[in-house]
């Protein structure tokens, strides 16, 4: 629900429209903070509901119980996005590294104290992150509001309340295209789950995605930078420097995802051994060594094409080919090859890889028929629509259409 801030605050500084990001940010707050009181009842309930989607019942009671002590990270991620946009769209990422490594290290230490030394287990992990969590949120509040940004944050202010249901709109297309996507994802565990002597498959294929999401880390640094660039061009009439940005970060992004990908192939039979020592999972971890590679070098392009789509606030198309190549390609594909024809969790994760593969395809026809001359004029109608009054610079603009 927060993601609407990546598209206005990053074509607001690229039309010059500071003073919006303040009034932007505010307003993102309400709709987050409201979201995440409609969210907390599900981690609440979330051992009952897990036994619903039939889950493992004492995998679902371990979950329910962590769920309910990491609502307090609720409404710190709900404080914490939207800031993060604000400080992105300004090119202030610095901050916001210097934040999270000194709140990394107070992390390892409270979860060194909480979880082994007092033997607190996942209750200590969810204090330890929660604890955490908020310091990163203090840490860029006091940053925001000490006066760094005399023209973007010019305090609270009632215009936040304005637009609301035009910026509603727009972060629910956000907020749709993302669920649908890390749902994706969240659906192949649960079908995991389905399958038998479940507690090998689920080990096996959390010790995949925790490797995955960690190589991950650098593709979603190049979504962020994607994003913000081309926002920022469009922003300010640059259409040929939006598209030639997209160009370069998708190859870099790329590149790298080939070289995490041939790590992974070279280890695939050691890489499991960092995560635990039971045989049996190992074993299971080290045969999905290739998906897990196929899976690291598409989400190496994936990212990239999904920063691309939010700058230039194309969310409710993205969220229509989430629709069709996740669940109506992707899932029923996983589902037939993993129960029908029995192939267990590498049918699975072939289906996922289809859905996830048929996405990028769709996406990158996108990007090339896009009309980028349309997109600048549209994000310059969007600032105005949205509270902003871009100057005339008609010249200007029109020479770099051309």
């Amino acid at each position: 629900m927060g993601s609407a801030l990546e598209t206005l605050c990053g074509q607001a500084v690229g039309a010059g429209q500071l003073n919006m990001l303040g009034i932007y940010m505010q307003r993102s707050w309400i709709i987050t903070g409201i979201t995440a009181l409609f969210l907390a009842p599900f981690y609440v309930f979330a051992s009952p509901i897990l036994q619903l989607l039939h889950q493992d019942k004492g995998i679902s009671k371990l979950a329910g119980r962590y769920s309910i002590w990491v609502i307090p990270q609720l409404f710190a991620y709900a404080l914490n996005f939207p800031i993060q946009k604000f400080l992105q769209a300004q090119s202030r990422v610095w901050i916001m590294t210097i934040i999270s490594i000194a709140a990394l290290a107070i992390h390892v230490l409270l979860n060194w104290v909480l979880v082994t030394k007092l033997d607190h287990g996942l209750v200590g992990a969810a204090v330890a992150g929660n604890i955490s969590w908020w310091l990163v949120v203090l840490g860029q509040i006091i940053y925001v509001v000490c006066g760094c940004f005399p023209e973007a944050w010019t305090g609270f202010s009632w215009s936040a309340l304005k637009s609301i249901s035009s910026f509603l709109k727009l972060s629910l297309a956000s907020a749709v295209m993302l669920c649908l996507e890390l749902w994706y994802f969240t659906a192949v565990i649960l079908m995991v789950g389905w399958l038998h002597n479940p507690e090998i498959a689920v080990d096996a294929v959390s010790i995949c995605m925790n490797l995955q999401l960690w190589t991950l880390m650098i593709a979603l640094g190049f979504n962020a930078a994607i994003s913000v660039r081309v926002s920022n061009e469009l922003g300010a009439g640059n259409p040929k420097a939006a598209k030639f940005s997209v160009v370069v970060t998708l190859l870099t992004s790329t590149i790298s995802g080939v070289v995490f990908t041939a790590l992974v192939l070279v280890t695939k039979n050691d890489f499991p051994k960092v995560f635990t020592g039971k045989a049996a999972v190992i074993k299971e971890a080290s045969k999905l060594g290739y998906f897990l590679a196929a899976t690291i070098f598409l989400n190496s392009i994936q990212p990239v094409l999904h920063g691309v789509a939010v700058g230039a606030g194309w969310q409710f198309l993205v969220a229509f080919i989430n629709v069709g190549c996740y669940y109506i390609i992707g899932l029923p594909i996983g589902a037939v090859l993993g129960y029908k024809f029995d192939l267990g969790v590498k049918g699975i994760w072939s289906g996922m890889l289809a859905g996830c593969l048929l996405q990028i395809i769709i996406l990158i026809f996108v990007f090339l028929r896009a009309n980028w001359k349309k997109e600048a004029l549209k994000a310059e109608e969007r600032i105005r629509t949205w509270g902003g009054s871009v100057e005339p610079r008609q010249s200007s603009f029109e020479e770099n259409m051309n």
